[in-house]
């Protein structure tokens, strides 16, 4: 399969472009790629949920977005400016990752320790570290946990203090890889919480999902992955209508677009009444 280019079905943008993704290719052992041809262009203060099949490509998109993996070919733009080695560390530098697993991101004996570490690297001066460490526990709400082993934390804590790694140290775009993994409902609504502050702080946010209902709450764009390459692009409500993607990447409508499907069958609610992306929203329709 080719590369998609994406144009279908985007909105206006909330602003210019971040990030420029062209013909890009990864393979992990030289035969099979698990990037096949991608392009993409990622704009500030977009809100991106990317969805697929496990092995459709989605972690392996974000450790070459944050320059973890180097593309077979391709390019990769930052600001208009091509990524190559001599320039990878303004990738890093811009461009935060949350993996999955926050225990293979954690790496130091207290949790200050841990979210200080990423400030350090950046060799900033002390006070500056300092100011940073301890706004990112203040912004995750980890101040009272400062002195605590973060291996010995709750789930929920530690994806916290994945989070704060990566907020002291200011990225512009953050890529969260399945944030919502293993986490119980109250540490789901924290998460939400934080990304909603990040949005409205102007922060670029792209996470992969298989949460479908997440991902209509959250995203005002969606990618969805299939063998290596975007196959659909474009507002939630786009993707989700599109029976043929939905098939092909075992995909379901989140439950909101079909209640909102059945009562405008059952003539409750009119064709030209929108798609309520929350309870709320949905409450306010009726």
């Amino acid at each position: 399969m080719t590369g998609y280019k994406s144009t279908v079905g985007q909105k206006e943008h909330m602003g210019p472009p971040v990030i420029s993704v062209k013909d890009l290719s990864y393979s992990y052992d030289g035969k099979e790629k698990a990037l096949n041809r991608v392009e993409l262009t990622i704009h500030a203060g977009e809100r991106i949920a990317v969805l697929g099949a496990n092995g459709a490509g989605k972690s392996t998109l974000f450790l070459c977005l944050n320059g973890v993996l180097r593309p077979d070919s391709g390019e990769i733009k930052l600001h208009g400016q091509v990524i190559q080695k001599k320039n990878l560390n303004e990738l890093r530098r811009h461009v935060g990752v949350v993996f999955q697993d926050a225990d293979s991101q954690i790496i130091a004996p207290t949790v200050l320790s841990e979210v200080s570490f990423g400030p350090m690297n950046l060799k900033l001066p002390k006070d500056q570290v300092k100011e940073r460490t301890y706004r990112a526990l203040e912004y995750m709400n980890l101040t009272g946990l400062a002195g605590r082993p973060p291996h010995y934390l709750s789930g929920g804590e530690k994806k916290r203090v994945a989070i704060a790694d990566i907020v002291a140290m200011k990225p512009e775009v953050i890529l969260f890889d399945e944030p919502t993994t293993a986490l119980d409902p109250a540490s789901q609504t924290v998460l939400e919480d934080v990304l909603a502050k990040l949005s409205k702080e102007g922060k670029t946010l792209v996470l992969s999902t298989h949460d479908v209902d997440f991902a209509y709450r959250f995203a005002d764009r969606i990618l969805v992955f299939y063998d290596g390459a975007v196959i659909a692009d474009g507002t939630p409500v786009q993707v989700f209508g599109m029976d043929g993607v939905l098939k092909k990447s075992n995909l379901r409508r989140p439950v909101l677009y079909q209640v909102r499907e059945l009562l405008m069958r059952k003539e409750i609610l009119k064709a030209d009444g929108g798609y309520p992306r929350s309870v709320e929203e949905l409450a306010d329709l009726l």
